[in-house]
């Protein structure tokens, strides 16, 4: 009796693992701590591009993912908060971190304090945000769900905030 509680327990554990999993709500956010990957817990976080023959030359963050903007987002505000940022984690600094420019990125980054006291990094203005479902370097799986692929020189394919070079446009229904 005692082991077949157990064995439906661990069923039961297993089965609600999934269930989460699948709820939006993945067990590695592409920010692994404020800021993220390479250099977090350091001085810096470097914003470096990447390029792609439909996409052009754009943006992506300290552990290579793929960095957007929200057509919804005014210049030094997010309007992304709850489950809007579980799905497009926001490009977040820790204390005392400051983020830099890398090889390719001719625009200007900055930051600001978000609704919940964090630290949020912008690129012209506009805030910067991973897509959860970008699980490698060279996703860009967010572009025109809500969210697009951030231009990496500045006025360059729609600049920040727009679609990049070649991109489709935002379709209805995003986060």
């Amino acid at each position: 009796m005692t082991s077949l509680r157990s064995g439906r327990a661990l069923v039961a554990g297993i089965a609600l693992a999934l269930v989460a999993a699948g709820c939006g709500s993945t067990g590695a956010t592409p920010t692994v701590a404020p800021g993220g990957g390479a250099g977090a817990g350091s001085g810096t976080v470097t914003v470096t591009s990447a390029s792609s023959a439909t996409l052009g030359t754009y943006l992506v963050g300290p552990t290579g993912l793929t960095l957007y903007t929200k057509s919804s987002d005014t210049a030094n505000t997010s309007t992304c908060t709850g489950s809007c940022a579980a799905s497009w984690p926001p490009l977040a600094l820790a204390a005392g971190q400051q983020v830099v420019a890398g090889a390719g990125v001719t625009g200007t980054l900055g930051s600001f304090a978000r609704a919940d006291g964090s630290k949020q990094v912008t690129y012209n203005g506009l805030p910067l945000y991973y897509w959860v479902q970008d699980t490698k370097p060279g996703d860009t799986t967010g572009q025109g769900i809500g969210g697009f692929v951030v231009a990496a020189a500045a006025g360059a394919g729609g600049g920040a905030g727009s679609p990049a070079a070649g991109s489709p446009q935002p379709t209805k229904g995003g986060y």
